[in-house]
């Protein structure tokens, strides 16, 4: 900026120019300490808006985390339903195979021998009395 020029002769023109130039410097300043309190207010309203949106996320993280949480509890719960049906699948695979070797057994030579009725219930397996004990090979004396 330049330097204030003091006038050593009071003419008209010179104070006139003087008198403009305090002007514009001071119109100026103004300018400036309004642009700077607008550009406090801008970097406040920013400041405030991430506060908010800080908030949210938090907000949506621990809904996100309880989701999980569920999600890997309802998982758990089904890998432990599913090894039970798998073990459930097995000791039935394992109570047909003992039921057809039954069966084999009992037919020969082509004929079906015909049963009595003490061994009906192993013919319908779903009406046995303790459906849920395995029914093994060896249990039966060939």
């Amino acid at each position: 900026m330049a330097a204030k020029r003091v006038p050593t002769r009071s003419s008209g023109s010179e104070g006139d120019t003087q008198l403009t130039v305090d002007q514009r410097k001071q119109k100026r300043m103004l300018s400036n300490r309004e642009s700077a309190r607008r550009s406090r207010l801008r970097k406040q309203k920013h400041l405030a808006e991430l506060l908010t949106q800080v908030t949210q996320l938090k907000t949506e993280n621990t809904q996100i985390a309880k989701r999980v949480e569920f999600t890997s509890q309802h998982f758990l719960n089904v890998e432990s339903q599913n090894t039970i049906l798998r073990t459930q699948v097995m000791e039935l695979t394992e109570r047909l195979h003992s039921l057809n070797s039954m069966l084999e057994f009992v037919e020969f030579g082509g004929h079906a021998m015909e049963f009595s009725g003490t061994l009906d219930p192993l013919m319908k397996p779903w009406q046995l009395q303790c459906p849920s004990q395995p029914i093994m090979a060896d249990m039966f004396p060939c």
